[in-house]
């Protein structure tokens, strides 16, 4: 009987040393949520800013206590970031609002390459002019309707 005294005392004291983890007890924690999420064009990183993160399109499961952000990322294309509500609902369960949380993600533009200068077109330079060769000698004209003999 002493031993089952000593115990119960020291379950009792143990217990008054932890009043934290008493009131732990009656604190409700967050009801989680399945918050479902999608994208265009699918295969995004989605990541809460509460920290749960998959592949587009997926559903995770959150807690449903604060408003929270979802941001999808995709190479070649810009990040997006979505806002995500906890909406209270009198006697039922919290709702998220939007849910399913839905990405269109944009193509990143291309950045322009400078163009190159254009080439200014120049005169072609003079090629250098040779000597002008001296015009054949043509035969002396003779007043004969005939050609002349050679």
């Amino acid at each position: 009987m002493r031993v089952v005294t000593l115990v119960a005392a020291s379950l009792c004291l143990a217990g008054c040393s932890s009043t934290s983890s008493i009131s732990d007890l009656f604190k409700s924690t967050p009801q989680q949520v399945d918050l479902q999420l999608d994208s265009t064009p699918p295969g995004a990183d989605a990541v809460t800013s509460l920290g749960q993160s998959c592949k587009t399109p997926c559903t995770v499961s959150v807690p449903a206590k604060d408003n929270f952000t979802v941001t999808f990322n995709l190479a070649k294309y810009q990040p997006e970031t979505v806002p995500v509500n906890v909406v209270e609902q009198s006697g039922g369960s919290p709702i998220l609002d939007p849910n399913p949380v839905t990405a269109e993600l944009q193509p990143v533009t291309p950045q322009k390459k400078p163009k190159k200068k254009p080439r200014v077109a120049r005169a072609p330079k003079p090629a250098a002019t040779a000597p002008a060769a001296a015009p054949a000698a043509a035969p002396a004209q003779s007043s004969s309707p005939f050609p002349p003999v050679q």
